[in-house]
């Protein structure tokens, strides 16, 4: 999750826990995704987040994989560095009661590196990588996801980087929307792969 603000909660905008707010860690420079983008994202996801299995890398306030688990996926793992955010993380999911999501405090490139079959972890279907900007981060991250083995057939990968970086190489753009520093990207590795198609709501 980008770190570019300090709020003080973040609102669950849709599925069973919609208008939920969720209290976010002190953390400096921690925020979400503004609402408008993280509607857009979720209406690319749709057709393949039913009983999906998410990994969201750099969790921050946790918005994006407790969304994904209000709007019907089977299982989400939150991976987050800072402690406190971490423990935030924990608290939120105790109080929403979800079973389907676990938190790890972990950073994100170790815990790729080691490999998936190291973690006992299954395939995932849906992978958010929103870290801080300016780390050079979503490249090393994408090719561990790869050399790792983390990634399901056809898995869908929600990048979010400077609005004035080129889309990853090697990786197929499903979607993409640009608002103001930031480019999200939905790419699949799979070059055959075709554009899920759009489920309402606001535009891409």
């Amino acid at each position: 999750m980008s770190r570019r603000g300090r709020p003080s909660r973040v609102r669950i905008i849709g599925g069973d826990w919609r208008r939920r707010w969720l209290p976010v860690a002190p953390v400096p420079g921690l925020r979400p995704s503004a609402d408008a983008q993280r509607e857009t994202l979720f209406n690319w996801l749709q057709p393949v987040l039913p009983r999906a299995a998410v990994l969201d890398v750099f969790a921050g306030t946790g918005a994006l994989g407790f969304e994904a688990a209000s709007r019907g996926a089977a299982a989400v793992l939150l991976v987050e560095r800072d402690p406190l955010a971490a423990r935030q993380l924990e608290a939120n999911h105790a109080a929403l009661g979800a079973e389907q999501v676990s938190v790890r405090r972990a950073d994100a490139l170790r815990l790729l590196g080691a490999g998936r079959r190291v973690s006992g972890q299954d395939p995932f279907t849906v992978v958010f990588v929103d870290p801080p900007f300016g780390k050079g981060l979503v490249a090393p991250v994408l090719q561990a996801l790869l050399a790792g083995d983390w990634l399901a057939p056809g898995a869908r990968v929600y990048v979010e980087q400077e609005s004035g970086l080129p889309a990853p190489e090697g990786w197929t753009v499903l979607r993409e929307r640009t608002g103001g520093q930031a480019r999200g990207l939905l790419l699949c590795r799979d070059a055959a792969a075709t554009p899920a198609p759009e489920a309402g709501g606001a535009p891409g």
